[in-house]
């Protein structure tokens, strides 16, 4: 039916992307990011279950989601 839309490249930029991608200052810059992430719903190494709900809660407020109704889980033998 319809067709997946898959970028592809050209090997031109094919070969810029390797090139860019031996680039020093590229790698450094990564480096750089890569120390300083952050993710806000880790504290202490372990995750904030509280920050956690309150961003999706007022995430799902922000794309005007409305909730559906709670329905208990019924399964006996649940592995994750």
């Amino acid at each position: 039916m319809g067709e997946k839309n898959i970028m592809k490249f050209t090997e031109e930029e094919r070969e810029e992307l390797r090139k860019l991608s031996r680039s020093s200052s590229l790698q450094e810059d990564m480096r750089r990011l890569a120390t300083s992430r952050h993710n806000p719903f880790i504290v202490n190494g372990q995750v904030d279950f509280e920050r956690l709900i309150a961003f999706l809660t007022e995430y799902n407020e922000f794309i005007n989601h409305t909730p559906r109704p709670f329905r208990p889980i019924i399964e006996r033998e649940i592995k994750l």
